[in-house]
């Protein structure tokens, strides 16, 4: 598997009908859905791919060229040969189909996972330590999500999680880690003409956001396509520009480790499935809460549309076409309104990953990060929907739960997390961690059991104070202000 392959956005659950305002193929219920017949690919022909991809997303009015028109025609042939495909290299997959022609088993968590932030985080399950008075959380007929984490982005604090630290794939919200890595080394207004080796390597059926050979993009063109179109072609560009895909992922790597991200392996730039990437809801808010330092990463992730360059007139001009963000927690849907005090972060889909989604968002003074990885339900936009829900409880709860653990620091902050946490050596009070002991909830809903936590007092005096070692403040965009709540 090449590490340059390409990664997508925006992905229907299988058998969903797709009800956007485009023109859209509709592909076999179970295999890639919908893959619009108005969008097209860069004209450099896609690498050669394994059959697990993501859909195909390109801004209107692109030529089409050959190698599109073909991989349009085959979409539905290679998404048929994708169920026959094991993902075998990924953690706490589901099981092979019984014989006896029932639906697989649900894929389950490892026993024990990492304990970067607190020993609880690395147990299996629902983790929340909720006060008098406080909100319950939604039950696990709305919670469907694999994993989930929601905690506080300035401060760290975990209010609650599930299965945080359970290595899944991550789609496009790996690109958090791609921006964090190469965003800082050029200036907005550098411009690059794009050469047709900048494009080659993409994955096949991969999300675009129409960028075109021998043209000249600015890097401030390049990130907007990054982070509102999921677009590869500009991820595929900025890594050209940063010494190629493989030195990229390289790159990608050190930072990660340098986040203290310990369950993230990268093998392509933009996410796209790839046999042994993975992530886990964990690392991704660590990334997101590190770009939100960065005030230009905040302005893109923030950006709900955007004009975007296109190809020269018959005068010589560029023209542009309008983008919007696909993060519909930002930009909205049919179905689902933006969320108050939204201000990005980063959406993903793919076969492996299902739905993945990193949102930020402000209430007043309070700020929170809430990441869903790879929900059950087939239903449109359901990872927004269970983000917006986990948004909803972590505002009414903040104050009023014990945390279960914490977002911790950079290796410049606060030395190597992850190999004293990888080895079940932090969540007590000298580690400055919060320790819990698990037990079952009274309560237990048809989803599954649900785990009450008992904190102990002193750990979180001690983790309050390393909390105010790595405490960040920076603004958000003045977007979020002027949300309305919905209704």
């Amino acid at each position: 598997m090449s590490s340059s392959m390409g990664s997508g956005s925006i992905r229907r659950s299988a058998g969903a009908l797709f009800r956007g305002v485009m023109s859209a193929t509709r592909a076999r219920t179970g295999t890639f859905t919908d893959v619009p017949t108005t969008y097209t690919a860069p004209t450099a022909s896609p690498a050669p791919t394994t059959a697990r991809r993501e859909d195909h997303h390109v801004p209107p009015g692109t030529p089409r060229s050959g190698a599109a028109t073909a991989s349009l025609r085959t979409v539905a042939a290679l998404a048929s040969s994708a169920l026959l495909v094991s993902p075998l290299l990924l953690a706490g997959t589901a099981a092979a189909d019984p014989k006896d022609g029932n639906p697989p088993k649900a894929p389950v968590p490892p026993a024990k996972m990492s304990q970067v932030g607190g020993d609880v985080l690395g147990t299996p399950g629902v983790q929340v330590g909720l006060r008098g008075g406080a909100p319950k959380l939604p039950g696990p007929d709305t919670l469907t999500a694999r994993s989930w984490i929601v905690s506080d982005a300035e401060s760290g604090k975990v209010l609650a999680s599930k299965n945080a630290h359970w290595r899944l794939p991550p789609a496009s919200t790996l690109k958090m880690l791609f921006a964090d890595t190469v965003l800082p080394k050029f200036p907005k207004s550098k411009t690059h003409t794009v050469k047709p080796a900048d494009l080659a390597g993409m994955g096949e059926g991969s999300s675009l956001v129409g960028i075109k050979e021998n043209l000249s993009y600015s890097v401030h063109d390049l990130w907007l396509g990054v982070f509102l179109r999921s677009g590869n072609d500009a991820v595929h560009t900025l890594s050209a520009m940063n010494g190629g895909t493989a030195a990229t992922v390289k790159e990608m790597q050190q930072r990660a480790k340098e986040l203290n991200a310990t369950d993230t392996h990268v093998v392509t730039p933009d996410g796209y499935d790839a046999p042994g990437q993975v992530s886990s809801a964990y690392d991704l808010s660590l990334f997101a809460r590190a770009g939100l330092q960065n005030a230009d990463f905040r302005e893109y992730c923030s950006t709900a549309s955007a004009q975007f360059p296109g190809d020269k007139g018959k005068d010589g001009k560029r023209a542009k076409f309008g983008i919007q963000n696909t993060n519909r927690l930002l930009s909205g849907d049919y179905d689902i309104k933006p969320y108050p005090g939204i201000a990005g972060v980063k959406n993903g889909s793919t076969t492996n990953a299902g739905s993945t989604f990193t949102g930020v968002a402000q209430r007043g003074d309070r700020k929170l990060l809430v990441t869903v990885m790879h929900p059950e339900k087939q239903e449109h936009n359901q990872a927004y929907k269970e983000a917006a829900k986990l948004f909803d409880w972590g505002f009414a709860a903040s104050e009023k739960v014990e945390p279960v653990g914490r977002l911790v620091g950079p290796l410049s902050e606060e030395g190597d997390a992850g190999a004293a946490g990888g080895a079940g050596g932090h969540g007590n009070a000298k580690d400055g961690h919060a320790t819990a002991q698990a037990g079952m909830d009274s309560a237990k809903s048809s989803g599954g059991a649900w785990t009450a936590l008992g904190i102990t007092v002193g750990a979180l005096l001690v983790l309050g104070a390393v909390a105010l070692g790595v405490h960040r403040r920076w603004p958000l965009p003045e977007l979020v202000r002027g949300r309305r709540p919905r209704r």
